[in-house]
């Protein structure tokens, strides 16, 4: 896990035109996406069909990566981040707790940016997997040069799950996708793109990435 400085960042959406401001403190996140072998480990399953322990998991839905923040959470004697109950909007986030979660929208572009105002952290070919360079195929996680703050894969090679609504008076339940995949053209990989997808939809390029608060 990644200390992540505190900061601020200005999110938009290109749909609506509207951009906004958040104010971030200080959290963790982790340096690559979820593996298929931790996941297996703390899930006993293996999702999606490419093979191979070091590539990130992917075919996982929201509530998948959800869960298993939650059973990572237990399995090392965290307080869990989310509380479950049955139906489309049984969750809720508590911020106290010291357990594994999915990062924050804001938190995921800020950490993505690393200090940097472009539209990417460094040259494209450089730093992520993507249609012009992946051979159409996931690949194992780190294979790109980190940003600035040691974080690899930010951008290409999965979508990540962050735990946003995308815009719920015309999307409903549809949570926020961010990062760019292998199959993506090179506009798809930048900081600022949001993609949206149903909660409970597995895809073949989506995976997911650990954050953790840190205690006031």
């Amino acid at each position: 896990m990644i200390a992540v400085p505190p900061g601020r960042v200005t999110l938009s959406d290109r749909r609506t035109r509207r951009s906004w401001p958040v104010e971030l403190a200080p959290y963790r996140l982790a340096a690559f996406p979820v593996t298929r072998s931790l996941y297996a480990q703390v899930t006993g399953q293996w999702p999606g069909t490419a093979r191979g322990d070091r590539l990130p998991v992917e075919g996982v839905s929201w509530w998948d990566a959800v869960r298993f923040c939650n059973a990572l959470s237990q399995s090392e004697g965290l307080t869990p981040a989310y509380r479950l109950q049955a139906g489309a909007e049984g969750v809720e986030w508590d911020a106290s707790a010291d357990g594994y979660r999915l990062p924050a929208e804001a938190e995921w572009e800020h950490a993505c940016r690393a200090g940097t105002t472009g539209a990417r952290y460094g040259e494209l070919d450089e730093i992520a997997w993507h249609r012009g360079n992946s051979g159409e195929r996931i690949h194992d996680v780190g294979g790109r040069r980190p940003n600035t703050w040691g974080l690899f894969d930010m951008l290409g090679n999965v979508w990540e799950w962050c735990w946003d609504l995308y815009d719920p008076e015309v999307y409903g339940a549809y949570r926020v996708l961010r990062g760019g995949g292998w199959f993506d053209e090179s506009w798809s990989c930048r900081a600022s793109v949001r993609r949206r997808s149903h909660p409970d939809l597995q895809i073949d390029d989506v995976g997911f990435r650990l954050a953790r608060s840190v205690p006031a």
